[in-house]
C-alpha cells in the first residue's frame, strides 16, 4: 500500500499548464489527500472560479495515482477560496526565475488584515522597480502585463489574489 505521504508528493509534482515551471505544490492548488475506505481521495482548488487549467490538472492527477496503482478520485473544493498566500516560497522564487514576477505581497483582506497597495512590482529580468503596468490582465486571468521602463521588457506579474 502506497502512502498518502508519498502519493501527496507524487501528485505534487503535476505541472501547472499554464506556468509549467510550477507544480500544483507550488501553487497551492494541491490541498491533501486522504482514505476513504479503499480510495484515495485527492483534494485539489482551482486558483479561481472556471479556471481552464483544472480539467487537465485533475487528468494528470488521475494519470499520476493509476501510475502509483492507487484506485482514487479527485474532489475539488471551492472553500476556501485559493489565495496567492498559498503559493510556496520555492514556487515564487521559480516564476521570478522563468520571467513573472511573484505576488509581492500578501493577500491581506481575505485574513481581515489590511489591504497593501501596490506601488510598482520588481521587474523579474533586471531587477528594477522603475515600471508600469500596462493591462490588469496579462496571458491568464491571474496575471497582469508590466514593462520595465529600465530594460524597456515586457513581463507578466502574477497577481496577489
Amino acid at each position: 500500500m502506497v502512502s498518502e505521504a508519498a502519493i501527496l508528493e507524487a501528485v505534487g509534482e503535476v505541472a501547472d499548464p499554464e506556468v509549467p515551471v510550477l507544480t500544483i505544490a507550488d501553487l497551492g492548488v494541491l490541498r491533501g489527500v486522504r482514505r476513504e475506505g479503499d480510495q484515495v481521495v485527492v483534494t485539489i482548488t482551482p486558483t479561481y472560479s472556471g479556471c481552464p487549467a483544472m480539467d487537465l490538472i485533475r487528468h494528470e492527477v488521475e494519470l499520476t495515482l493509476r501510475s502509483l496503482n492507487v484506485d482514487g478520485r479527485v474532489e475539488t473544493v471551492l472553500s476556501p477560496a485559493w489565495t496567492t498566500d498559498w503559493m510556496s516560497e520555492q514556487g515564487k522564487a521559480k516564476l521570478a526565475e522563468y520571467g513573472i514576477a511573484p505576488p509581492t505581497h500578501s493577500a491581506g483582506a481575505r485574513s481581515g488584515g489590511p489591504v497593501l497597495l501596490k506601488l510598482s512590482v520588481r521587474c523579474p529580468l533586471c531587477g528594477s522597480a522603475d515600471t508600469s503596468e500596462l493591462s490588469r490582465f496579462g496571458s491568464t486571468s491571474c496575471k497582469s502585463l508590466w514593462r520595465c521602463n529600465s530594460c524597456k521588457e515586457p513581463f507578466d506579474h502574477f497577481k496577489a489574489i
